[in-house]
This record gives C-alpha cells, sequence and structure tokens, in this order.
C-alpha cells in the first residue's frame, strides 16, 4: 500500500513539473503575451528587435526605413536626424506633449502617445483615428524616433498608453533590444524642413517665445 501511495505522489510531482514547463514555456506568468514570435532588423543607425512578424516595406531612404505588422495593423517607421530634440519641440506646439521617460540600455526614451485621423477626407471620423507612439532619444550627435502606428483596424488595445498591451507587449520589448549606433552624413533637422540653418534657427527662436508666453510669435 505504501508503495502504492509513492506512486501515485511521484505521478503528481511530474504533473506539476510538466504543467510549471508549460507555463514557463507559453508565459503565461508574465501575461500570456502570444507574440513570442520576433523579427530582428539592423539598419545602419540601429538594430533590435520587432514583436511578432514584422516585414521592411521600405528602405529607399538611407537614415529612414518603414517596417509592417499585418497581422495586428501596426507600421514602424524609423528614421535619425542631427536634432530630434528640436522636432518634439515643434510637435509639442501641435499637442504631443508629456513624454514619459524611460531608460533602456543606457539610452533615455522619451514616449509620447497622440492620435491621428489619416488623410484629409471630410468623411473621416474620430473611428478612423490611428494611434501613434512616439519613441525619441537624442544622443550627442543624432538623434533617433521610433513612430509606432496602430491603425483603426488593430486589435490591439492602445487605450491604456503605459499600461496597456500596445506599450507592454510591443513598445517596450522592442525599445529593450534596441542598440543605437552613430552615422556618418546624418540629415540635419533644418534640411528636412527644407530651411537653411539660420532660417530654421529662427523658427525655432519663434517657438521658444511662443512657449515661453508669447502666443503672438507665430501669428501672420
Amino acid at each position: 500500500m505504501e508503495n502504492k501511495n509513492i506512486i501515485i505522489i511521484a505521478v503528481a510531482v511530474i504533473a506539476i513539473i510538466a504543467v510549471v514547463g508549460v507555463i514557463f514555456a507559453t508565459g503565461m506568468l508574465n501575461g500570456g503575451n502570444e507574440n513570442s514570435v520576433t523579427t530582428p532588423f539592423k539598419m545602419a543607425f540601429m538594430e533590435g528587435s520587432f514583436v511578432g512578424n514584422v516585414s521592411l516595406e521600405n528602405d529607399t531612404q538611407k537614415f529612414m526605413h518603414s517596417y509592417e505588422d499585418k497581422e495586428h495593423h501596426v507600421t514602424y517607421n524609423i528614421s535619425t536626424v542631427d536634432n530630434s530634440s528640436a522636432l518634439m519641440e515643434i510637435y509639442e506646439i501641435q499637442g504631443v506633449t508629456n513624454p514619459e521617460i524611460r531608460t533602456f540600455n543606457g539610452n533615455e526614451w522619451n514616449i509620447y502617445f497622440t492620435k491621428a485621423i489619416p488623410g484629409n477626407d471630410s468623411n473621416s471620423s474620430n473611428q478612423d483615428a490611428m494611434d501613434i507612439v512616439i519613441c525619441q532619444s537624442q544622443g550627442k550627435k543624432q538623434g533617433y524616433l521610433i513612430y509606432a502606428i496602430f491603425d483603426a483596424k488593430s486589435p490591439v488595445n492602445t487605450t491604456e498608453k503605459m499600461f496597456g498591451e500596445a506599450y507592454l507587449d510591443y513598445i517596450e520589448p522592442l525599445l529593450k533590444s534596441i542598440t543605437l549606433k552613430e552615422s556618418k552624413d546624418v540629415p540635419a533637422i533644418n534640411e528636412e524642413f527644407g530651411l537653411t540653418e539660420d532660417e530654421f534657427a529662427q523658427q525655432m527662436d519663434l517657438i521658444h517665445q511662443y512657449k515661453a508666453g508669447n502666443t503672438s510669435a507665430l501669428e501672420g
């Protein structure tokens, strides 16, 4: 009888070990993220891994690449310029404010959450709105930008921002995987706007005046 009990206990222990193995293998303890598949990417100024099956859609420009997760309707546009902080100042007066700040692999990232309605179609509504997560990091010589665009068809929950599925399951793993690299001939932010250095500096001065309270600085 005692041997029979020992056998029963041994079988139970084996079953528990098997269940624990399944839990760790499937990630059930960390939220059960079904997207265990990752897609590595590498470019001249950045490398890392996306969560899910992500394909390269456009790399015709050396310093701007576009990738797409077709299953989850997520587009990633990744670029670099010499001064990404100036770009975020421009976005700020357009309502993109209050970033969350996180540091991964020694790189400080400003993480912004915003929305946009695609195109200029008057029939477009909030139901067509895309949720956009902008991740920006400024190094000594160049800045790095990631735009993660979750379109209206995306099944990913984007409503909880830093505590929701979009950030925890897609953005944070991406940022944790990234290695940033310095590049030569990085695009100048003034050239991206078709301005000379002096013209761009004048525009930034007006923006700084506006942020300081002179709301008439950008009029006219």
